[in-house]
């Protein structure tokens, strides 16, 4: 029922997603009881929820730009289940920031595709990575993409080499210069982590484990189907596929650097696990399997929120 449901675009769905979401950060949220409610507060609750809901709407205007899926809503209805499999990562303001700006960054990335005001696209996404850098450090890893990006189009101009550094710079500058006009120094406004965390026993309680078991068997089961596939898929798309699974892994490296473990940083990864998990959902012809396949991705999340 759940797979034939979103196996075509319908408003429905996305009415489903948005409550999916909501109830991930209200659950989020149960702990702050004693909080004072002010009009502040709610203010400031109701832009981050909508931070995460204008991140699902990028990570589907990437997805139906570049025909990553057919024309379905597997992949919203599983970044929201990802909300709420990890509920915490609707908390961190940082993280949702900087995730977003990578996202922003990664739409223009793949639009390299099209071969047209490359030099442009190349400078856009170096500077959205950036910004994402200034609220999360290890974003910085995702520039590989770019560079990626340029091996995989075969990209023999010295000049698109050159940009996106030029993009980093801008960035670089600009925050300087504001930090300058607000706190008088150079440097006191970046709140950048250079440490690694190597201490993951937050990880140690059911909730995560099921989680975190769930998320990696099922992405790893779906990206050996998704890479076995990547040769029937239209050589003009093909990079952008190719991107997705780098992606992924960069974002698991993102995750095992982050300096503190607190569930949050997995955000990194919904995107690109949900484009692997809805191409490998496509691929099943049994019925039967892909609706026990995809209610298992949504029943779990509902029954550890009972944990």
């Amino acid at each position: 029922m759940i797979a034939s449901l979103f196996s075509k675009s319908k408003p429905i769905n996305f009415f489903v997603v948005l409550f999916i979401t909501l109830l991930a950060f209200v659950m989020a949220r149960i702990s702050l009881e004693n909080q004072s409610v002010t009009i502040a507060f709610v203010l400031k609750q109701f832009a981050v929820f909508l931070l995460c809901c204008m991140t699902i709407l990028v990570v589907n205007f990437i997805i139906s730009k570049n025909n990553l899926t057919k024309k379905n809503n597997y992949h919203i209805l599983l970044y929201s289940v990802f909300f709420l499999t990890f509920v915490q990562t609707t908390s961190d303001v940082n993280i949702l920031f900087s995730n977003f700006f990578f996202l922003l960054g990664l739409r223009r990335i793949m639009s390299l595709r099209t071969e047209r005001n490359v030099k442009k696209k190349l400078f856009d996404a170096a500077f959205w990575i950036a910004i994402a850098t200034l609220f999360y450090f290890w974003a910085i890893i995702f520039f590989i993409l770019i560079i990626v990006s340029l091996l995989l189009y075969s990209d023999n101009d010295l000049r698109h080499w050159i940009i996106p550094y030029t993009g980093v710079a801008t960035v670089f500058i600009l925050a300087v210069c504001t930090s300058i006009i607000v706190t008088g120094n150079y440097f006191d406004l970046f709140q950048l982590k250079l440490e690694i965390g190597r201490d993951f026993t937050s990880y140690n309680s059911v909730k995560y484990l099921i989680g975190i078991t769930m998320l990696l068997s099922f992405g790893i089961w779906s990206s050996i189907f998704y890479l076995k596939n990547l040769k029937s898929k239209k050589k003009s798309f093909r990079a952008s596929f190719q991107i997705v699974i780098i992606a992924f892994l960069v974002a698991a490296l993102v995750i095992a650097l982050a300096p503190i473990k607190t569930g949050s940083e997995f955000l990194f990864g919904f995107a690109p696990l949900s484009i692997i998990i809805a191409n490998y959902l496509e691929t099943i012809e049994e019925d039967w399997f892909k609706e026990v396949f995809l209610s298992v991705l949504v029943v779990v999340p509902f029954v550890l929120l009972l944990l």
